[in-house]
């Protein structure tokens, strides 16, 4: 089974090991080529700071997102699961990871990238600003990624729980009959409300759940079964999973 995150705005900066951005490197070679032309086309935008500004949708305190997108190829890279932060990664706390939940997170969690598609949680990548809304020179970023994402996710031989935003599915949806949307709801008293901010915060603790448990999940009833075996309340429905915000509080303390 693999897990679709979505990525953050917000990223750490720095990293260890080999600098400098080896896009043969990562997960899904097929994408290289889609990779490099947007690469490229990012940095011909940052060659302009205000264009930058306007096409990232940036305030005057974040103008040095700009400079990161100039050195995206050359920064020092690190894990993607490490690489972001906020409200769902801070939940995740990747820092306290050991070798076998990084192993297992690299086998199974997926994040996607508006500049790089999809990426493994263990694949290297730099600090850099662009969203799944940004305007880059060239087509729109739902024409760039569309297709070649939806190809990749076509060829996966496992089913995805896809804990992504609307904006980031629409740049490439997963498969239908092998894919299944994470709704996070609120139960209080039996009244069942969506939740917004802090359904981010649940799609991390679930993440990070399963990279200390490491279960062995082949199916929908796997992950049911894991998720009951923890006190966690996750409900199958009709390509979506519910699942309830308060069991994963219950479940952690």
């Amino acid at each position: 089974m693999l897990f679709l995150l979505p990525p953050s705005e917000t990223k750490l900066d720095g990293g260890s090991g080999m600098s400098g951005l080896d896009l043969g490197s990562l997960s899904f070679p097929q994408l290289t080529p889609v990779r490099s032309a947007t690469l490229s086309r990012l940095q011909e935008l940052s060659v302009d700071e205000a264009a930058s500004m306007a096409a990232l949708k940036l305030g005057p305190r974040l103008v040095g997102e700009v400079a990161r997108n100039r050195q995206v190829a050359t920064s020092p890279v690190e894990p993607a699961l490490a690489r972001y932060t906020g409200v769902l990664y801070d939940a995740v706390r990747a820092a306290e990871l050991d070798e076998a939940a990084w192993t297992w997170a690299g086998r199974h969690v997926l994040i996607h990238s508006a500049l790089l598609g999809l990426v493994s949680a263990s694949d290297r990548v730099p600090a850099y600003r662009l969203s799944h809304d940004s305007r880059l020179p060239g087509p729109s970023l739902v024409q760039t990624w569309r297709e070649p994402l939806a190809s990749v996710l076509a060829g996966v031989d496992d089913v995805v729980l896809d804990l992504r935003s609307e904006g980031y599915v629409k740049l490439g949806p997963a498969p239908e009959g092998r894919s299944a949307f994470l709704r996070v709801v609120s139960d209080e008293g039996g009244r069942r409300r969506a939740l917004n901010h802090f359904n981010k915060r649940s799609k991390g603790l679930l993440v990070g759940a399963l990279l200390r448990s490491r279960p062995d999940l082949r199916s929908w009833a796997d992950l049911a079964a894991w998720a009951e075996g923890e006190g966690i309340e996750l409900e199958l429905g009709d390509g979506e999973v519910v699942l309830v915000s308060e069991s994963l509080a219950r479940a952690a303390a």
